[in-house]
């Protein structure tokens, strides 16, 4: 006879949970600095929505010394891999400081790569022969390191944005946090990513967050429609090369808002655009913004289910698909806006919560610097 009690223990912890992935959030209004302990306890809580093949979290506000530098974190194989791509990041770029990111021995974190950091401006007399802006000049060269397979494919750039960073590894994300020792860095913003890969394969470059430039985004679910925005992306540069759908959510954000210069409000729209039904029913002022915006950039459109959370410079947005398919709740208390993907990894650090709520479908929730708004 089949004992059911021992099956249930057995089973523990193995099985597919199809709302997979933990994403948290912590963002303080008045710019105060805090620990990376917070976010590590927060997504902690939620260890059983990932399954240890891949952890990350990214901090902004983080190097204040180096604010006005471009912080390049950077993933090796090995050190032939690091000299070459040096003998690149020094063609382009000049820095202030180059070194290995701090990092502690942990029983579960294991074959990492080499991980430096750099903090880096761009040369000028390359600045001025390429005639673009610096954040363009800087993109490309981090889309061009990611997408080249033959002389830099065991080179990789993790975040490349101003006082922020991205930290991620192979493993749940307790461990990551502990292993890069982010309770000794202070920053005004937090965001952190339990994996649970189903259709790719979990490896360092591969965890969340993504980043390109200040913009890093975590993300619950599946992209369906991933084929035909990475189809339309690649006609403006971006490769999509880290072998997971949520890179091209990253470059769909970089394209919308830094490109075409969209609000992150439109940005939305455009993601989680609501079904031409819903259009039809609106006022017409409303229905003339949402119509261009699916007829300008229907490619663009994020189709399946999906929450997702997105850190820029100075703020924080918070997104859902247009169904409503993956949890995600907010909330506050005094100067803190907090956001997860459960109530409890909320509530772990924040037992007074206060106005907890679950956005609407397709909504956004956007939080910004006081000094911004």
């Amino acid at each position: 006879m089949l004992d059911n009690t021992n099956t249930k223990v057995q089973l523990e912890g193995k099985v597919r949970i199809p709302s997979g992935c933990a994403i948290s959030g912590i963002f303080a209004q008045d710019g105060e600095l805090f620990s990376g302990r917070d976010i590590i306890t927060s997504i902690a809580v939620m260890h059983d929505r990932s399954n240890g093949l891949g952890g990350g979290f990214a901090g902004y506000g983080i190097y204040p010394k180096h604010k006005d530098k471009y912080a390049i974190h950077m993933f090796y194989d090995s050190e032939d891999d690091r000299g070459k791509a040096e003998r690149r990041i020094n063609k382009y770029f000049s820095y202030v400081l180059s070194e290995q990111i701090p990092t502690q021995k942990h029983p579960n974190i294991k074959d990492a790569p080499l991980i430096y950091r750099y903090f880096a401006e761009p040369l000028t007399e390359q600045l001025e022969k390429a005639q673009i802006d610096e954040r363009e000049y800087v993109a490309r060269f981090a889309l061009r390191v990611n997408a080249d397979e033959d002389e830099l494919k065991g080179a990789h750039v993790i975040s490349c944005g101003k006082n922020m960073g991205i930290f991620k590894a192979n493993g749940f994300p307790e461990d990551v946090g502990e292993f890069y020792k982010l309770d000794e860095y202070k920053g005004y913003c937090w965001t952190a990513h339990g994996r649970y890969p189903t259709n790719t394969p979990g490896w360092w470059g591969g965890a969340h967050p993504f980043g390109l430039l200040d913009y890093s985004v975590v993300h619950n679910g599946e992209i369906s429609s991933y084929d035909a925005n990475r189809r339309y992306l690649e006609m403006f540069g971006y490769t999509c090369s880290l072998q997971t759908d949520t890179e091209a959510i990253t470059y769909i954000v970089d394209y919308l808002n830094r490109k075409q210069g969209l609000e992150l409000e439109d940005v939305a729209k455009v993601m989680a655009a609501p079904f031409w039904s819903t259009i039809e029913r609106m006022d017409e002022k409303e229905k003339a913004a949402y119509t261009f915006l699916r007829r300008r950039y229907g490619n663009l459109l994020v189709t399946g289910p999906f929450s997702i959370m997105l850190g820029f410079t100075g703020g924080l947005m918070v997104l859902g698909d247009r169904l409503k398919l993956r949890s995600m709740v907010c909330g506050h208390q005094q100067n803190k806006f907090y956001a997860a993907s459960e109530e409890c990894a909320i509530r772990a650090i924040c037992p007074e919560i206060q106005g907890i709520h679950s956005p609407r479908s397709g909504e956004a929730v956007i939080v910004r610097l006081e000094e911004n708004k």
